[in-house]
């Protein structure tokens, strides 16, 4: 798994291998000898304080936008549609989407869902909380997940399955076979083109308060459709594009996040029956979780020029990977590893960073937020049965299959 630079003895990875972890001893190791280490794919940055001030660096673009062209995807409508994310604009078309979404992203909006995600997280749970045992992915997680995604966007929640199924195949665009999965992914995504264009058109009809009417508000009167781009509007395309990334982002990282959630809080009992005691502490388990466990292992980044960082050449071109869960577990920021959500912590890099940092932030930690404390009270005595499987530690990762076995709260 690690190597040595044969010129410069700087530490090395190879993260495509069968055995590498992000998480490992042997990264955490090669933290404490260097501030970076080289991978296949360029620089992986391994401590917090130079996470931060990179995930800012004005010479660093959004990485993953050049992800499928390496894998051969560069024209059709996934290469259109991964083209559109406000992720992958920068400067001026990059303020300008921001501009226009942020109001539907608001803080106040998020808060306005809460009950509605704390009602769902105890009806998910009424299910298997007396049993001693769920599945907890297919139980909790990803019906979690996808209806947080149905109550954002108003769609009819018994469709979550839908939402669930279109956004995992959608999901395969971020794996190195992207090219042999190419048709069920681009299936996937008129899918959910579909259900975002049928979204507007009702708000279009109906205006709601609600976050699907706040962003097509965004997008003007529709008796403006059909003209060029106004530079204070979202397009239709803008629209859609962005309703479909929301509906996959948001699917897809609150269902790995609340299962690496569990696993987590598996390790640290007294820390669940904390929570349990102390449901205010939500939030704050939702930030220590993402700091320790991210979702997001690493956050990429792209060098748009030569450039000099702490007496590094780093040339134009060259991919600059912010390990997140590395950052969030150096010691220089956080002292010697714990778990502790009472603990006042630096920031954690699980919604990136800079000017790219998370538009969903509010509401991704609001669903957190509520569903932890609801099952910490309901599942006793937390630990992790036979079974379980989880993605490759690295890029995005989570559980796919999660046994839990508890006692069940009188």
């Amino acid at each position: 798994m690690e190597g040595a630079a044969p010129t410069d003895g700087v530490p090395w990875f190879d993260v495509t291998g069968p055995d590498f972890a992000i998480t490992s001893a042997a990264v955490h190791a090669a933290r404490e000898r260097s501030w970076y280490a080289r991978t296949e794919y360029g620089l992986a940055v391994l401590r917090h304080a130079e996470t931060e001030e990179l995930l800012k660096h004005p010479l660093l673009r959004q990485g993953s936008v050049s992800w499928l062209a390496r894998n051969g995807v560069t024209e059709g409508p996934l290469a259109d549609w991964w083209a559109s994310w406000v992720l992958h604009q920068e400067g001026a078309e990059h303020r300008r989407l921001r501009r226009l979404m942020n109001p539907a992203f608001s803080a106040r909006a998020a808060t306005a869902l809460l009950p509605r995600f704390r009602a769902l997280a105890g009806e998910l749970t009424d299910v298997f909380a007396d049993r001693g045992g769920c599945e907890f992915v297919a139980e909790f997680a990803e019906p979690y997940a996808a209806r947080v995604i149905a109550v954002l966007l108003g769609l009819p929640e018994p469709e979550w399955p839908v939402v669930a199924r279109e956004s995992g195949v959608l999901g395969l665009a971020m794996t190195v076979n992207v090219r042999r999965d190419l048709d069920r992914i681009e299936r996937a995504l008129a899918a959910l083109y579909a259900y975002a264009d049928e979204l507007i058109a009702d708000r279009r009809r109906r205006e709601r308060d609600d976050f699907v009417s706040r962003l097509v508000r965004a997008g003007g009167p529709a008796a403006d459709r059909g003209r060029d781009r106004d530079r204070d509007r979202l397009s239709d395309a803008e629209l859609r594009d962005g309703l479909v990334l929301l509906i996959f982002g948001g699917f897809d990282t609150t269902r790995n996040q609340l299962g690496l959630a569990l696993r987590t809080f598996a390790r640290h009992p007294a820390q669940w029956r904390l929570l349990a005691e102390r449901p205010e502490l939500g939030a704050a388990a939702a930030e220590e979780v993402m700091r320790v466990n991210p979702t997001v292992r690493w956050i990429t980044r792209e060098a748009l020029a030569d450039f000099t960082f702490q007496g590094l050449d780093i040339p134009a071109g060259t991919t600059v990977q912010l390990w997140s869960e590395s950052a969030g577990t150096d010691p220089r920021a956080h002292g010697p590893y714990s778990f502790d959500i009472t603990a006042e912590r630096a920031p954690h890099f699980g919604f990136g960073g800079g000017v790219h940092h998370c538009l969903g932030h509010f509401v991704a930690r609001g669903d957190m937020a509520e569903a932890l404390p609801v099952l910490a009270r309901r599942l006793r005595d937390l630990r992790i049965g036979e079974g379980a499987v989880q993605l490759p530690d690295s890029g995005n990762t989570g559980p796919v299959r999660l046994p839990l076995l508890f006692t069940p709260a009188p």
